[in-house]
């Protein structure tokens, strides 16, 4: 089995109303897939042909708002980061949790039992120069790769479609002056699925749906939905569903409520995509926490 996470940040369940961009926004894959447009929470489990949707808890029984670093950090080793730590910790790992991502993380342990392991994402060279200055920190997605002993992808690969940047169009850095190609969304899913296909198990992060949701923007927030549905709508028809899992998951809730300008308590969607996975045990799935477990079970 081959595994391919999109990791969309902020990616919450909301409800039906005018702050929830989702609900204005036409996805016609989600909607295919999920039997309707039913990412809402009290839309419980959700079961399609292919595909099924979780509603996957986030708060990790820690008083307070869910936040990036311990989210992810929890999501990628399996292991509660909010309870080691006490909090809920933003943005950047503490010291903590970069120990528990390098020891733990799941590209980690995949890579230690033989498995070819990728993170999708390319990186500015400018990138690696400020993390040098200690003008910029690695997040918890970066650690993981790192984690795992394999190198970062860069804009040459880029170049080469061996790479998805972060808006996965291009856009960012064809307007920062960047010698690359703008590509659609339908072509950044098929680069996207060759990697997943040459690999065991790849990563691939889109954060711009959490920036999205702290600045409220409605008509952004709207295009991504949008845009990710294309995107990922093209990836999954070059997938072979037969023997690659996808999953979309997230960290926390943001995107799915612009009345507040932080994240939310709502719980996230984890979205299974794969012919047979009504023959896994998906249903020890309910928190952050399940996510490492179950993909180390689909490995042999």
């Amino acid at each position: 089995m081959k595994v391919l996470m999109i990791f969309i940040d902020g990616f919450g369940l909301g409800i039906k109303g005018e702050n929830n961009p989702y609900f204005f926004a036409r996805t016609p894959f989600f909607d295919s897939i999920l039997g309707g447009h039913i990412l809402y929470e009290d839309s419980g489990l959700v079961s399609g042909n292919s595909a099924i949707m979780i509603p996957t808890d986030a708060c990790l029984g820690v008083p307070g708002i869910p936040q990036s670093a311990t989210g992810q950090t929890t999501l990628w080793t399996g292991i509660n980061a909010a309870k080691e730590v006490g909090r809920h910790v933003n943005a950047y790992p503490t010291r903590q949790l970069r120990e528990l991502i390098s020891n733990y993380s799941i590209m980690k342990v995949l890579a230690d039992k033989g498995k070819k392991v990728t993170f999708a994402n390319a990186y500015r060279g400018e990138y690696f120069q400020l993390v040098q200055q200690r003008k910029a920190f690695h997040s918890t997605s970066t650690l993981v790769a790192l984690s795992s002993g394999q190198p970062l992808r860069s804009i040459e690969d880029l170049n080469l479609s061996n790479a998805v940047y972060q808006d996965f169009t291009n856009r960012m850095l064809v307007d920062w002056g960047y010698a690359v190609k703008e590509i659609s969304p339908e072509q950044a899913g098929k680069n996207l699925a060759r990697l997943a296909r040459q690999h065991d198990f790849t990563l691939y992060e889109y954060f711009i749906s959490d920036k999205t949701g702290h600045a409220r923007d409605m008509a952004r927030a709207i295009k991504i939905y949008e845009m990710l549905d294309r995107m990922i709508a093209i990836c999954i028809a070059d997938s072979n569903l037969e023997d690659t899992m996808v999953l979309i998951v997230s960290d926390h809730g943001n995107l799915e409520d612009l009345s507040c300008k932080g994240h939310t308590v709502n719980k996230v969607p984890t979205i299974l995509i794969n012919n047979n996975y009504a023959k896994l045990s998906f249903d020890s799935i309910s928190s952050l926490t399940d996510m490492t477990p179950f993909i180390l079970d689909l490995f042999p």
